[in-house]
C-alpha cells in the first residue's frame, strides 16, 4: 500500500465519510435540523408580513391594522432569533465536537504506525493535518454546511412561494438557474484542485520552518540564516501564489453568480412593476414577490461561496481519511506476552535477513545468527553501516525480517503484540529523546505506576540525584523542548533512570555512556552491572572500552556476523576486530 500522504485524490465524495464522526451525536444532529427547518419556515413567513404590512396596513391607511401587521412582523422575527440561537449553538457545538473526535482518531492512528511510515512523510505535513485540516473541517461543519443546509432549504421554499405568488414572474427567475449552474460547474473543479494544492504548501511551509527551528543551533552555527530566510521567503511565495489563485477563481465564480442574480432581479423587477401599473398584481404581492426573489438570489450567492468552502472541506477530509486509512505493518494477536514468555527469556535471532522498506534493493542484515540467554550481555561492534541499531529495530518490532525469525523462549515474536513485546524491553539510546515536561514525569514516562520515591530510586542508580537536586525545581523543574535544558551527559542518565525504572527483562543500551565524563561513566558502569545481572542484555558499542567484560562481543560488519567470541577472543582471531581496537587502544 502507497503511504505517501502527499497524494490523493479530489473528490466531495469524501465528504460522505464524516457521517461516523457525526452518528454518534444524532440527537444533538436532529435538533439542529428541527431549528434549522423552523428558522427557514419563519423567514419564508416574513414575506407573507411583507404583504400584509404594504396591503393591509399601508394601503388601507388604518393605524389599527398597521399595528397589527408591524405586531405580527416583530413575533416572526422574535421566533426567526430564537431559532438561529438554537440553530447555532447546535451547529457549532458539532463542528468542535467532531473535529476534536478526528483529530482524536488521527492521532491515536498514526501513533501506532509502522516507522517506515515516517520514513517516507515529514511531521509538520503530519501536523498540520492535526491542526490546519481539523481547524478547518470545524468551520465547515460548525458554519459553512449550516449555512449550505438554510440556503438550500430557504431557497426551495421560496421558490414555492414565488410560484403562489405570480407564475409568469417566477418562471423568469428560473429562467435564469441554469445560467447560474454553469459557472458554478465550470469553476468549482479549478477551486477544488486549487484547495487541495493551497493546503498541500501551507503544510510544506509549516513542515520546513519545523526543521530550521529544530535545528537552529546548526542554522546559527553555520551562518545560514540569510540562506534559510531566502529558502523560507520562496515557501511562503508558492504558497501565496497558490492561494491567490484558489482566491481569484473563487472571487470570479462568486461575481458571475452576483451579476447573473440582479441581472434576473432587475428584469422582474421591470416586469412586476409593469403588472402593478396595471393592475395585475398588488403592491403588497409585489414586495412579497421582491422578498422571496432576494431570497433566492441571497440563497444562491451563498450556495456558490460556500460551494468553495465545500471543495475546501473535502480537501480537508480527504488528508485526515487518508492518515485514518493507511494500515498498520506490525501487528499481533492480543496474547498476554507471560503466557508465552518466562521470566528469564533467552533472546535468538536465527538466519534473519532484513531491507528497510526505503531501500529495498540494500540489504541492512543478511542471515545473522545470535543467542542472547538470560542474565548475559552480548555487545554488538563494527564499523558505521555494519547494522547495529537495525538489529535494535528489529528487537522491538519496529519492522519485521523478510527472512528468518527473532524468537523469545522459542516463540517468533511476529506472534506477539508488538506492544506486550516493548513492555518486556527497555531501551537507553544513544541521543536520549526527552519530553519538553518536568524531570518526574520524564523519568517516570518508563512505568506509569511508579511512585515519587521510585522515581528517586532510579534516578540514584542512574547517578542522575545529584544534578537533578541542583536544578531549580527539583524534579519539578522543566527541561524544554527536547531536554534542550540539560548538557548531553545529563540527558543520558535521565534516559538511563527511565529505563531502570521499567525494570524490564531485556535491556537494550545504545552506547549508554558516550555522553558522560569519566567519573559518571565510571558510575554509571557500576550501576549498569548490577542492572544487567538478571537481563538479557543487548549492547551497541563504538567504543570497545565499555564492553570489554560483555559475556559475547559479536563483530558485524555490512550487515552480517564475521566474528563473535570474547575480548580477548576476537583479538586473536577477528582482523576487523582488532584493527578496531588498535585504533581506540593504540595497541
Amino acid at each position: 500500500m502507497d503511504t505517501d500522504i502527499s497524494k490523493g485524490g479530489k473528490d466531495l465524495a469524501s465528504l460522505k465519510r464524516l457521517a461516523e464522526f457525526l452518528a454518534p451525536y444524532k440527537a444533538r444532529m436532529a435538533g439542529a435540523g428541527a431549528a434549522l427547518i423552523f428558522t427557514a419556515g419563519t423567514t419564508l413567513a416574513i414575506g407573507q408580513g411583507i404583504r400584509i404590512l404594504i396591503d393591509e396596513g399601508f394601503a388601507q391607511g388604518s393605524g389599527r391594522e398597521l399595528s397589527a401587521a408591524v405586531a405580527f412582523m416583530f413575533a416572526l422575527v422574535f421566533l426567526l432569533a430564537s431559532g438561529t440561537f438554537v440553530r447555532f449553538y447546535l451547529v457549532s457545538w458539532l463542528g468542535e465536537r467532531v473535529s476534536a473526535d478526528i483529530r482524536m482518531a488521527v492521532f491515536n492512528h498514526i501513533i501506532e504506525l509502522h516507522p517506515s511510515f515516517f520514513e517516507t512523510n515529514r511531521s509538520g505535513e503530519i501536523m498540520s493535518r492535526l491542526t490546519t485540516d481539523t481547524t478547518l473541517l470545524q468551520t465547515i461543519i460548525g458554519s459553512s454546511f449550516s449555512m449550505a443546509l438554510r440556503s438550500s432549504l430557504t431557497l426551495m421554499g421560496a421558490i414555492i412561494m414565488l410560484l403562489f405568488t405570480n407564475l409568469k414572474l417566477t418562471l423568469i427567475v428560473l429562467g435564469c438557474v441554469p445560467l447560474i449552474a454553469i459557472p458554478l460547474m465550470l469553476y468549482g473543479r479549478r477551486v477544488r484542485a486549487l484547495s487541495r494544492s493551497s493546503q498541500d504548501s501551507i503544510a510544506h511551509v509549516g513542515s520546513y520552518a519545523g526543521e530550521v527551528i529544530q535545528h537552529i543551533k546548526t542554522v546559527q552555527s553555520y551562518t545560514r540564516e540569510d540562506h534559510e530566510k531566502t529558502a523560507f521567503a520562496g515557501e511562503v511565495e508558492q504558497a501565496f501564489e497558490i492561494a491567490r489563485r484558489r482566491v481569484q477563481q473563487r472571487a470570479v465564480l462568486i461575481a458571475a453568480v452576483i451579476m447573473l442574480i440582479f441581472s434576473a432581479l432587475s428584469a422582474m423587477l421591470w416586469v412586476g412593476g409593469s403588472d402593478v401599473m396595471s393592475g395585475a398584481m398588488s403592491s403588497g404581492e409585489l414586495g412579497a414577490f421582491v422578498f422571496y426573489a432576494i431570497l433566492v438570489a441571497t440563497s444562491v450567492g451563498t450556495l456558490s461561496e460556500v460551494f468553495g468552502e465545500l471543495q475546501r472541506a473535502a480537501g480537508a477530509t480527504e488528508r485526515l481519511l487518508e492518515l485514518l486509512g493507511i494500515e498498520r505493518k506490525i501487528s499481533g494477536p492480543a496474547i498476554k506476552i507471560d503466557e508465552l514468555v518466562s521470566a528469564y527469556p533467552v533472546l535468538r535471532i536465527e538466519n534473519v535477513t532484513f531491507h528497510y522498506p526505503s531501500r529495498p534493493k540494500q540489504p541492512a542484515l543478511s542471515d545473522l545468527d545470535l543467542e542472547i540467554p538470560h542474565g548475559r550481555s552480548l555487545a554488538l561492534v563494527g564499523p558505521s553501516g555494519a547494522g547495529k541499531s537495525t538489529v535494535f529495530e528489529l528487537l522491538q518490532r519496529f519492522y519485521d525480517p523478510q527472512q528468518g525469525r527473532i524468537s523469545l523462549d522459542g516463540t517468533d515474536i511476529r506472534e506477539m503484540d508488538p506492544g506486550e513485546l516493548r513492555d518486556v524491553m527497555a531501551l537507553v539510546p544513544q541521543q536520549p529523546s526527552l519530553f519538553s515536561n518536568t524531570v518526574a514525569y520524564n523519568i517516570g514516562y518508563g512505568n506509569q505506576k511508579a511512585t515519587a520515591a521510585d522515581i528517586i530510586a532510579a534516578a540514584r542508580a542512574a547517578h542522575a540525584h545529584e544534578f537533578i537536586e541542583r536544578l531549580p525545581e527539583g524534579y519539578d523543574s522543566y527541561l524544554g523542548e527536547q531536554g534542550v535544558r540539560l548538557s548531553g551527559g545529563q540527558k543520558q542518565r535521565i534516559a538511563l533512570a527511565r529505563a531502570i525504572l521499567k525494570d524490564p527483562r531485556i535491556l537494550l543500551l545504545d552506547e549508554a555512556t558516550a555522553a558522560l565524563d569519566t567519573e559518571s561513566e565510571y558510575h554509571v558502569q557500576l550501576a549498569l552491572e548490577e542492572v544487567m545481572k538478571n537481563r538479557a542484555t543487548v549492547i551497541i558499542a563504538h567504543r570497545l572500552s565499555t564492553i570489554l567484560h560483555a559475556h559475547t562481543i559479536a563483530v558485524l560488519d555490512e550487515g552480517r556476523l564475521v566474528a563473535q567470541g570474547t575480548h580477548k577472543e576476537l583479538l586473536e582471531s577477528s582482523d576487523l576486530y582488532r584493527r578496531l581496537a588498535e585504533l581506540q587502544f593504540n595497541l
